[in-house]
């Protein structure tokens, strides 16, 4: 990305069934939800909104191998989107194993996001 335009953050939490990509989304989520680009279309190179490059971070509380980059990805509706994945996040109890939910332990995963946008 040559110029950054805006940068949204967020954070999401996987409560039960210990899904860190269920996090993630929900952080990036979290961090474009209540946000409107209006103007972006008329800064990006030939006003074409798939000019867009986008860069999503990711603090994520375990091996980066549990993540699934591309439903991150799915997120973004335009542009080129790199993800890019650093360790952090947390891991807390949520202090209840309920198997129906999918819980392995009582464990929930926190993801923060920072979801930069521009050309």
């Amino acid at each position: 990305m040559k110029k950054c335009l805006f940068i949204q953050t967020g954070f999401g939490v996987d409560v039960h069934g210990q899904d860190v990509t269920k996090a993630a989304v929900r952080a990036v989520n979290h961090a474009i939800y209540h946000n409107s680009m209006s103007g972006i279309k008329d800064l990006l190179p030939g006003k074409d909104l798939n000019n867009m490059c986008v860069t999503v971070k990711l603090a994520i509380p375990t091996d980066v191998s549990e993540l699934d980059v591309n439903a991150v990805k799915a997120r973004i509706p335009f542009g080129t989107v790199t993800v890019e994945t650093q360790r952090g996040g947390m891991v807390t109890t949520h202090g209840i194993v309920i198997p129906e939910k999918g819980d392995k332990n009582d464990l929930m995963y926190i993801v923060n996001a920072s979801v930069e946008a521009g050309y």
